[in-house]
């Protein structure tokens, strides 16, 4: 058997000594949880009969207590692309427990937004703080306390964070998470980029602009490139909560539909009723989020993730931080090119081999725990298989074990790039994050003088009064969570991809977020400490040389400013409108970037 990396066994044994009492205390709460097992059976005549009215068929089955009830928690709406499809899921689930003695009920309907249509807009600000209210609301969805096990329904960005913490929350229970699968492929998303920034630049009308995002996004499932979206499915199958093979199948086929019914039975199976009790609580320990921060590595995943991961790990009582993420980057191979890395959708990815080949690759070079729970068994080897459904049955097969497109995807031994995708920045800033997976190597180290913004508008408005012609830092501060709830500034990346193409050397630092499908140019972001808390940047002044370094990992101002005031913003229009003054506590208790931003706390 191959022997594992030292560093990832390092690091994780690192990971498991800090988090020790933590820990404890979470497995203990659960333990204790379990034992007192759902309270249906306990629950007043009366109780009950408010559980079990709107149950139709499956009444008897409940009232009896004779069968094990799944608890469905949903994110459907169909305002996103994405989550359109969970709209048949609820039926397909209760037909399919039914099929084995179950019954199940939705439990609860969460919200959940889409980053695509606020980029830019003030509901951004609500963005990042949605993901913990999707943890609140699913949790209130599970307080009925009349369930056996679980299955979230959800995609998108903050959206399977935000589950993934309320799953925790109720850890004594078994999950499984059923994705709706990614949109099939439309207009490239290179050409979509190029005729953004044709827009940008005043090259092109609205309307060709508009006929290539909806060539882009013209249909149900998830928007194919590889962004936070997406790096949340991978995340599932390296952790162990999704089925094998069932992030990247597309929506509304005979395949996905009988992942979806077989992943209710599973969750269903592995209750306290039966004899494979796996609960979320054994399954997401210390080596399934090295895992989930190994497969964000090798696949040069979104930077959104070095925030969720940490508070997600912060549930269930596991101490994260971004060293762990930079130490693990450094011997993980990047064995994905997949947009904005590369030219490829992750439907392509998917076919030229996905993450079947790339964990069984892993796993055989020696970076990844394969002893880990999975919600198909113990051990990560059953992720090496591809789902196939033939004559009415689903069944899996081994995966391939070469790729079948190597400018897509490598083996670990030949990667793209012998480091992982991700890159964390420490210096006289402060502590930030890169991606530099999306970065040619020639743009990774720019030093040039500061150009100060208080939001994206400013910057806009510069870039088209023509007065960001020359090599420039763009600094765009008081973006932080507790500043507005930490905004994904992603509408700035055609601009900035401008000034780029015109030969300037060009970076961006921020106390903010981007998109995980932003790329190309270097971007320090998630700045540590904020603005508004004090941090370094808000002493930056325009015309201070900054050095922005993606190789050597280093954010530095080459200046003495540590005498420079604290500059001011009037955050005043942050705090009203679109829903933003209902989130003032969110901003008021809200924890910092490198602590998984989270309003729960450590």
């Amino acid at each position: 058997m191959t022997t594992l990396n030292p560093t990832i066994e390092r690091v994780t044994e690192r990971i498991i000594r800090r988090s020790e009492e933590t820990r404890k205390i979470h497995l203990e709460r659960m333990r204790t949880a379990a034992s007192k097992g759902p309270a249906r059976a306990h629950l007043s005549c009366s109780g009950q009969a408010h559980a079990y009215a709107a149950a139709g068929e499956d009444q008897s089955k409940l009232a009896q207590g004779s069968a094990g009830n799944l608890g469905i928690v949903t994110t459907y709406n169909d305002i996103l692309s994405a989550h359109q499809p969970f709209e048949r899921f609820p039926e397909l689930i209760k037909a399919a427990v039914r099929e084995v003695g179950g019954t199940a009920q939705v439990a609860g309907g969460v919200p959940a937004m889409c980053d695509g249509v606020t980029q830019g807009e003030a509901g951004m600000e609500l963005s990042l703080f949605s993901r913990d209210v999707i943890a609140l609301a699913a949790s209130v969805a599970l307080s009925h306390n009349t369930f056996d096990a679980a299955v979230f329904l959800g995609v998108c960005d903050k959206i399977v964070p935000g589950l993934v913490i309320a799953a925790q929350a109720f850890g004594h229970l078994p999950a499984v998470f059923l994705p709706a699968g990614p949109m099939t492929s439309g207009l490239a998303n290179d050409e979509k980029a190029k005729v953004r920034q044709e827009f940008a630049a005043g090259e092109c009308g609205r309307d060709k602009l508009m006929a290539a995002e909806m060539a882009a996004y013209h249909g149900p499932g998830t928007c194919t490139f590889y962004g936070t979206a997406n790096t949340n499915q991978m995340l599932m199958e390296f952790m162990g909560l999704h089925l094998p093979g069932a992030s990247f199948v597309t929506p509304n086929t005979p395949l996905r539909d009988a992942l979806t019914r077989h992943g209710a039975q599973r969750a269903l199976s592995l209750s306290a009723l039966g004899n494979d009790y796996t609960p979320v609580c054994d399954i997401l320990d210390e080596k399934a989020f090295v895992n989930g921060i190994v497969g964000l590595n090798a696949t040069g995943g979104s930077t959104n993730l070095l925030i969720h991961l940490v508070a997600m790990a912060r549930a269930g009582g596991i101490i994260l931080d971004w060293q762990d993420f930079s130490e693990i980057s450094d011997v993980t191979p990047l064995m994905a090119r997949v947009y904005p890395n590369g030219l490829a959708d992750v439907n392509h990815f998917h076919a030229a081999g996905g993450l079947g080949y790339m964990i069984g690759n892993l796993l055989q070079n020696g970076y990844l725990h394969r002893d880990t729970k999975t919600v198909a068994g113990e051990g990560l080897e059953h992720y090496t298989k591809d789902p196939v459904y033939a004559d009415g049955s689903l069944t899996w097969e081994n995966g391939p074990e070469e790729s079948l497109n190597d400018k897509i995807l490598r083996p670990a031994s030949d990667p793209f790039q012998p480091t992982g995708g991700l890159k964390r920045m420490t210096g006289s800033l402060g502590t930030a994050v890169m991606k530099v997976s999306a970065v040619a190597p020639e743009n990774r180290v720019v030093e040039a003088p500061a150009r100060v913004f208080a939001d994206q508008a400013e910057v806009k408005a510069a870039f088209k009064a023509g007065k960001l012609t020359e090599d420039v830092v763009v600094v765009v501060r008081f973006q932080g969570p507790k500043a507005n709830g930490m905004p994904e500034l992603h509408s700035l990346t055609p601009l900035l991809s401008i000034c780029q193409g015109r030969g300037q050397k060009v970076a961006l630092v921020t106390d903010g977020r981007m998109s995980g499908a932003s790329g190309k140019v270097p971007a320090a972001i998630h700045v540590s400490p904020e603005a508004v808390d004090g941090g370094p940047i808000a002493r930056i002044r325009d015309g201070d040389i900054l050095r922005v370094d993606g190789e050597a990992g280093t954010l530095d101002v080459l200046a003495d400013i540590d005498d420079r005031p604290d500059a001011q913003a009037d955050l005043s229009a942050a705090q009203w409108g679109t829903g933003r003054e209902l989130f003032a506590t969110f901003r008021n208790t809200v924890g910092a970037a490198s602590d998984g931003a989270s309003i729960f706390g450590a």
